[in-house]
């Protein structure tokens, strides 16, 4: 075992504060990276402040950070794919059972047992995983990725999660070049949705509550920008959506937006806000449409939410 330097937070109301903390030894499959970028995602803020006590109670101190990319610096006996000095990064999932449907289907993102990149359970160690707000870590080589070199890594970074949150959905449910695209909110998540879905080739809509995004929105590839509180706006959109990505974290009336989709379209909510939102049936049985839950843990080697 070794010290690394480390953020910490000691409660749900304290501030992130300076400490060390202990990191398992290289194990024959195990990879460390010492980290040199990690983002702050909005998750991180929920777990921190507690935010989501029915799903994910926080163990404190929280040390978050799940948005990791860093240079390794040991790799185990077992491991052929890195090497001292490789870019790599890190997601929100550090580990799975191996032996489940879910893993021998190569859909660890799925596994019941899996290991997140903090607050849950440390098979090795004991007490609770630490994230990405620290200077080191060590992660199974399966949960590894390789950062190509010439990325700008503080910009690569939230790849890791908003990033993979974004465009899985899209791969999943088919976003392509001629179908007409929604995104709702136009943060962390919502800008990467619109960049993946006008670099698929999409027409691509913003919806959003603040006027002053729209020229944000149309520089990172929106065709069209709609203020959602403007029911006129809303209407003439009405029915007419393939897929609706929602990024929106704080409490909203998602059924506006589930009378906005096609037949057979589909919304995905990526954003988690903190009380449950209500769905009415009939927006959805109304032309066969449907409502995904997207699920944001990965795998190293599957596109699905």
């Amino acid at each position: 075992m070794y010290n690394a330097k480390a953020y910490s937070a000691a409660s749900a109301t304290s501030r992130l504060a300076s400490t060390k903390i202990v990191r398992r030894d290289p194990t024959e499959t195990d990879v460390q990276i010492e980290i040199l970028f990690c983002g702050i995602c909005h998750s991180d803020l929920h777990q921190v402040r507690n935010e989501w006590s029915d799903f994910m109670p926080t163990v404190y101190p929280c040390i978050p950070g799940h948005e990791i990319v860093g240079r390794v610096t040991k790799v185990g006996s077992a491991v052929s794919k890195f090497k001292p000095g490789d870019l790599a990064g890190v997601g929100c999932m550090v580990d799975s059972d191996g032996s489940c449907p879910a893993c021998r289907a190569g859909l660890e993102q799925f596994c019941r047992n899996a290991t997140y990149t903090y607050n849950f359970p440390d098979k090795h160690l004991g007490g609770v995983t630490y994230g990405g707000y620290s200077d080191s870590i060590v992660v199974d080589h399966r949960f590894v990725l390789h950062v190509p070199m010439n990325l700008n890594l503080a910009g690569t970074a939230p790849l890791l999660c908003a990033g993979i949150t974004t465009y899985s959905p899209m791969r999943h449910w088919g976003v392509t070049k001629g179908k007409k695209v929604g995104v709702a909110g136009l943060g962390g998540l919502g800008h990467m949705g619109v960049k993946f879905a006008h670099a698929l080739g999409a027409h691509v809509v913003v919806f959003t509550t603040s006027p002053n995004k729209k020229e944000d929105a149309l520089r990172l590839g929106a065709d069209e920008v709609v203020l959602s509180r403007n029911a006129d706006e809303m209407q003439k959109h009405a029915g007419s959506f393939d897929f609706i990505l929602d990024a929106v974290a704080a409490d909203h009336d998602i059924n506006a937006y589930i009378n906005l989709l096609g037949i057979d379209g589909n919304i995905t909510l990526v954003g988690a806000p903190e009380k449950p939102l209500p769905v009415g049936a009939f927006g959805l049985i109304a032309s066969r449409r449907s409502l995904r839950i997207a699920h944001w843990r990965h795998s190293r080697n599957s596109g699905d939410a």
